[in-house]
């Protein structure tokens, strides 16, 4: 009788990071913390962590990095991450991340940094500090990938330079000392169209146009009702494509809801306040049920500070297994 053997199927590890740099708003949540909370029901090998470290790169206040890394971890537990499915942690608590990027440093070719679109942007606009920090950031993000031995990098096509960097140190490291990383894959997610701010800009907290999710409820009507719009009165019909306050709606709307909507743009008779009560209802109903949960944890930060500390006490053991790993390999050990 013949045996058969099964090939038993590796478990993808799924690894993202996201910097603390504000308060998160509906362009975060749609972009990627909403992704994020809906990959816990798809695999079964998460790390998720927040980048404070690669914040310094640009934030020099101290006290605000703390605010903002706090309200981060705070925000994503209150829409659901769950630190029983997922291992989730803040950078700086693990301290082999910029352990394993110096070596990673001493590997990577010059203009291998030099091509990375973040430094070349930074330098041609000067919008930012051209700084150590941010010509090395790829040596870090591959860090934090390959510390933890992650196969699926979730991120946005403006990111997947970085992760197939990290795919080619991952290689050249292998290649020089022996087989220590995993093949890196990024996970390209569908690109969302381009969520707009209240002044019709790209929604961003450098240009302080967001709409937060658990701001009191008077602060999120202001923003809305301050949505920019054209002059069109309330009779003349609309183009819904082109209106800010539908572009939103469509986030939160049903299909049938949206189809409705665009049909009363383009027949006129509505106005645009009119839309916006309605927007302001959806947003408010969307995070209703994760509003006790986030006043809950906002009254005890000592509680998402311990969660963070249980996660990092997790991610260290991995991490550390890695880190003996390569000083094996490299002769450090």
């Amino acid at each position: 009788m013949k045996t058969c053997k099964f090939k038993q199927m590796q478990i993808e590890r799924v690894l993202s990071g996201v910097q603390p740099s504000g308060v998160p708003h509906i362009g975060n949540y749609f972009g990627a913390m909403k992704r994020h909370i809906e990959m816990q029901d798809k695999y079964e090998d998460l790390f998720f962590f927040i980048a404070d470290l690669h914040a310094l790169t640009t934030q020099k206040d101290a006290k605000l990095i703390k605010e903002y890394t706090l309200e981060l971890a705070t925000t994503y537990l209150a829409l659901g991450l769950d630190p029983n499915k997922c291992v989730f942690w803040k950078q700086s608590d693990v301290a082999y991340h910029p352990y394993l990027s110096w070596i990673f440093s001493c590997l990577t070719p010059i203009p291998w940094l030099e091509r990375c679109h973040a430094f070349k942007d930074a330098k041609t606009t000067g919008k930012k500090e051209v700084n150590a920090g941010l010509f090395t950031y790829p040596c870090l993000q591959a860090s934090d990938i390959l510390l933890y031995k992650g196969t699926l990098v979730p991120v946005g096509k403006d990111q997947k330079q970085h992760v197939e960097l990290t795919r080619d140190l991952a290689i050249r490291f292998n290649d020089i000392y022996g087989k220590v990383f995993p093949e890196v894959t990024p996970l390209i997610e569908d690109e969302l169209a381009v969520i707009p701010g209240t002044d019709g800009e790209k929604m961003s907290k450098s240009y302080g146009n967001t709409i937060t999710m658990f701001a009191p409820e008077n602060e999120i009507k202001n923003k809305v009702m301050g949505i920019v719009t054209d002059s069109k009165g309330v009779e003349e019909k609309k183009d819904p494509t082109k209106c800010n306050v539908f572009k939103l709606y469509k986030l939160f709307g049903n299909e049938k809801e949206i189809a409705n909507l665009a049909k009363r743009y383009k027949a006129g008779g509505l106005g645009y306040g009119d839309v916006k009560k309605m927007l302001l209802e959806k947003i408010l109903t969307h995070f209703a049920p994760f509003r006790d949960k986030y006043n809950e944890l906002k009254a005890n930060p000592v509680k998402v500070e311990c969660i963070l500390k249980e996660g990092a006490s997790k991610a260290e053991k991995v991490a550390l297994k890695t880190i003996n790993e390569v000083k094996e390999k490299i002769g450090l050990r």
